[in-house]
């Protein structure tokens, strides 16, 4: 599952750095973010200073692994239909109501929104961090390490690896429509896009059907064999246990004061 640093569909979230953080092996980053996530999710939406510290935790992370805050928070962009649907949920929801600036807003619906927007924002910062400091195959390999079902991290490796090649194709027969004078103004050239949709799955099944071809007349059989079987020492467990662990501790907080 190797393949060239830096490319692929998600070579814009890695940032390469030599921090603690980017040394920490991904199979030890990625529980400790689920771990994380989980915590969030589990703590009361009334605890409004927990969400505080964990905000802190996180940016506490991204300065170890020296990651701008610009960098990060144009990443968090990816959450905006989220935060749209939260903005509307005053508005909509039912249950007593509040008056604020001339505005009839549904208290309950205050409520969801802030916990959508509080634990939404906490849960894609944690992934962005994930993504910032560790490159997709390494994420690979941390889910085989982590005794992932081999299958899904094959679909997971070929999905990543042929998404360049499909939008890549994709991208010819665009070229290849516009040198022939066709720009798409309407719906009545809606039926010419479907015939490209059409064609772009026969050849990209064809491919896939060479490829998997190729790789039996290679020595496949079923599963990728594993490059490094490289484990992480304790004290690399300890270090990715220094965010949930405390996190853990604030959610415990929030329930019992």
């Amino acid at each position: 599952m190797s393949g060239p640093a830096g490319h692929g569909p998600a070579a814009g979230l890695y940032r390469p750095g030599d921090t603690p953080v980017h040394r920490l092996p991904a199979h030890c980053k990625l529980p400790a973010v689920l771990a994380f996530v989980l915590v969030v999710v589990a703590t009361p939406r009334e605890a409004v200073w927990a969400f505080g510290v964990y905000a802190l935790f996180l940016a506490a992370v991204a300065a170890l692994a020296r990651l701008p805050a610009g960098f990060v928070l144009r990443r968090l962009l990816i959450e905006t239909p989220f935060v749209a649907f939260a903005v509307l949920l005053p508005f909509i929801a039912s249950g007593p109501r509040v008056e604020w600036l001339g505005l009839s807003l549904s208290e309950s619906g205050l409520w969801g929104a802030w916990n959508v927007l509080a634990k939404g924002t906490l849960g894609v910062a944690a992934s962005v961090l994930l993504a910032a400091t560790t490159e997709l195959r390494d994420v690979l390999r941390g889910l085989q390490r982590l005794r992932m079902p081999p299958l899904l991290v094959q679909i997971a490796s070929f999905m990543l690896r042929y998404a360049d090649v499909i939008s890549g194709e994709l991208a010819r027969m665009r070229v290849a429509r516009a040198s022939r004078g066709f720009t798409a103004r309407g719906p009545r050239h809606w039926g010419i896009l479907a015939k490209t949709a059409g064609a772009l799955f026969i050849r990209t099944y064809e491919r896939g059907e060479r490829v998997h071809l190729a790789m039996l007349s290679r020595g496949y059989t079923g599963s990728m064999p594993v490059i490094d079987r490289l484990t992480a020492t304790r004290a690399q467990w300890a270090y990715a246990a220094a965010l949930p662990l405390p996190a853990c501790v604030v959610c415990v907080l929030g329930w019992t004061l």
